[in-house]
């Protein structure tokens, strides 16, 4: 750029700073084209800011695909003017899925760790749903559109448990679900950094991991209502109409 304009590479920095200009970041974002988003956004938030009365609120999703990588050198760790670090390379040496479900409640979440990522391991979680939870109270799962989420043997599962309800997030928009903010933290503060000789070893951390924060659960509050949601999405939406 500043070779175009013909200025120095100083200048530039100038201005980018001047008008808080960051080309070197980029945010991701994606409009829902969902023809049911306003009702599935009306009906998901109105679990968040209005429980229904003796009833449980589970967020519910699965992480796929968590590797288990093996770095090819220790790591070192950091000290005084040197940041941690770790090799750029690593091996492979498996993957697992977690089946998560982050109450809404108290915070805490009932997890665990499958091979495979299909209907049978989602009704097999969902089964453990139902085991941990007070028999006496309803429960209403928020989940995506997997088409696991909505197998036909599913279906048939739900309706021989009458109080297990789903509550589908409208397509492109995992925002809605909280538990992918813990999936966040779970990344951020123990699979990222780590080393994993195999998968066992991965599962072991992460159930480690879902032990510690149950100690001391955090409570993620949603608090956007659906009138500032749709105005941000309406600006969105004219910000794309002006680029076209």
């Amino acid at each position: 750029m500043a070779k175009a304009q013909g200025v120095s590479e100083a200048t530039v920095r100038r201005i980018w700073q001047r008008h808080n200009l960051k080309p070197h970041r980029l945010d991701t974002f994606k409009l829902s084209r969902d023809p049911k988003f306003i009702d599935k956004l009306v009906d998901i938030v109105g679990l968040y800011l209005n429980p229904p009365d003796k009833a449980l609120v589970l967020c519910v999703d699965e992480k796929s695909q968590i590797q288990a990588l093996d770095r090819t050198q220790p790591g070192l760790p950091m000290k005084p003017g040197r940041c941690g670090t770790m090799t750029h390379d690593y091996k492979r040496h498996g993957t697992t899925t977690l089946f998560a479900a982050l109450s809404m409640l108290d915070g805490k979440v009932i997890g665990d760790c499958m091979p495979q990522h299909r209907h049978q391991e989602f009704i097999r979680f969902l089964k453990r749903i139902d085991t941990e939870t007070p028999a006496e109270a309803d429960l209403h799962l928020i989940v995506d559109n997997y088409g696991t989420h909505k197998h036909p043997r599913v279906k048939s599962w739900l309706r021989r448990h009458p109080r297990v309800h789903l509550h589908f997030t409208p397509t492109s928009s995992s925002w809605l679900n909280l538990v992918e903010r813990w999936f966040r933290d779970l990344t951020q503060q123990r699979i990222r950094r780590g080393s994993f000789h195999a998968v066992k070893e991965l599962i072991t951390t992460i159930e480690d991991y879902i032990e510690n924060h149950n100690q001391k659960p955090q409570v993620f509050v949603w608090s956007a209502p659906v009138e500032r949601i749709l105005s941000k999405i309406a600006k969105c939406k004219e910000a794309l109409d002006a680029v076209h």
